[in-house]
């Protein structure tokens, strides 16, 4: 049996037997994605025409979206079909094929394994979940795709990140985690959460003094950026770092 597998986090397309199977450019993959983005449900030929050309659809788009779906299901066939439902199209698409579905499979057992105390199986679902983004999700697909489901799907990766850095911290790894931490943080400078765990990480580290550079920096750009004083979040750890109290991880 030929194993199909469809990818939406990073950039979008499918693999026949570990091979890329060709899709011609943004639009193809664009109706590729919503149909996945889909989950089995009709999309209609309104909501295709949205994410395929926005405001300003050609004249011919109904028989433009008519080829896109023939020349789609030429490329998925017999793996896999679209079938016409009502006034849109549905991919069928089985169990553990498309890398979405198992990336949530993943989380909800770590979440599962969380609650019965079961860190160190949650955090090895959590890196397994994380292990099958192949970058920003949606990366070659229409603006207007991007724009109504890239952001979730990145709040998605980002909760599951922030998890596994609260899980990794209260298994003692916080050696491990300051170079991964200082990074996430470089590239989120707003995130309260992810900024109080580097702050427990290098202190628990032994450089308290780096700890609270990164309080400072944070209450500046929050500053500069937004006008705000620091939330609950970082001024309990940093509270806690004046009083030399033991520092919990955030839940």
């Amino acid at each position: 049996m030929v194993a199909l597998q469809f990818h939406v986090l990073g950039p979008v397309g499918v693999r026949r037997d570990g091979v890329e199977v060709e899709l011609d450019g943004a639009k193809p993959r664009t109706l590729l994605a919503a149909l996945l983005l889909a989950r089995g449900r009709a999309v209609s030929t309104a909501r295709l025409r949205e994410v395929l050309w926005g405001d300003d659809p050609p004249a011919t788009y109904p028989a433009q979206i008519y080829n896109y779906v023939s020349r789609l299901r030429k490329r998925l066939a017999p793996y896999a079909l679209i079938v016409r439902r009502w006034s849109g199209y549905v991919l069928e698409v089985r169990d553990g094929q498309l890398d979405l579905d198992r990336f949530e499979h993943q989380v909800a057992l770590a979440e599962q394994a969380g609650r019965a105390h079961r860190l160190t199986e949650a955090a090895e679902r959590l890196r397994a979940a994380l292990a099958g983004w192949r970058g920003p999700a949606l990366t070659n697909v229409t603006e207007e795709l991007a724009r109504a489901e890239a952001g979730r799907m990145t709040e998605l990766r980002l909760a599951a990140v922030d998890r596994l850095m609260a899980i990794d911290l209260a298994l003692g790894r916080h050696g491990s985690l300051v170079p991964e931490l200082t990074r996430l943080v470089a590239e989120r400078p707003l995130s309260a959460g992810l900024r109080a765990q580097l702050m427990i990480a290098l202190d628990r580290s032994g450089r308290p003094g780096d700890a609270l550079a990164v309080y400072d920096e944070g209450r500046r750009i929050l500053a500069e950026e937004l006008g705000l004083d620091p939330g609950r979040v970082l001024t309990d750890a940093y509270r806690q770092l004046l009083t030399r109290s033991p520092v919990p991880a955030p839940a």
